[in-house]
């Protein structure tokens, strides 16, 4: 298989797999969202890098004989992420923008005031704090969609190095 066929199959599992993950972190959002009090929620979140490493090994163990580079295991746990970030992103869209708009802003807000003390012992004062919460207030459901985007996508690099690890398994 040449690159441009292996790097199709790939991104054709890497999509199907990032729905997967999508619906985790879906149900995560709802939980969280409409049962805050539930540790159901932050279960689902922790769950993440399993739920890839799941996947990457189905995908090595199916698509290529039990074999896969840590290379390719890398791209493979990487566009996984980012395709379940842009369903993330739209689930998150939709929620905000026709469903409840205000929730997710003032748990954030009311998330940056119960914290308080520990971000001043980081060094953030009070009034940053504030302003911070000010900003969440006057933030568009795009603008709060597309950050939680670019923050997914980020903590995504960061998981597909430890994924990738996890699921590469040489040929010997």
């Amino acid at each position: 298989m040449n690159f441009l066929e292996s790097l199709k199959q790939l991104k054709a599992f890497a999509r199907q797999d990032g729905a997967i993950l999508a619906l985790v972190w879906i149900v995560s959002f709802l939980f969280t969202m409409l049962l805050p009090q539930s540790a159901m929620g932050n279960i689902l979140t922790f769950s993440t890098p399993f739920v890839v490493t799941w996947r990457l090994r189905a995908f090595r163990d199916y698509a290529l004989d039990g074999h896969i580079s840590y290379r390719r295991a890398l791209a493979y746990s990487w566009y996984t992420f980012v395709y379940a970030s842009l369903i993330f992103a739209l689930a998150q869209y939709l929620y905000i923008r026709f469903y409840d708009s205000m929730s997710l802003v003032t748990m954030m807000s009311n998330s940056i005031k119960a914290f308080g003390a520990t971000y001043e012992q980081m060094g953030i004062n009070e009034t940053q704090m504030q302003e911070s919460a000010k900003l969440l207030t006057s933030l568009t459901p795009m603008e709060l969609t597309f950050l939680f985007f670019t923050q997914n996508v980020f903590i995504g690099c960061i998981l597909s190095l430890i994924t990738a690890a996890f699921g590469m398994k040489r040929v010997r």
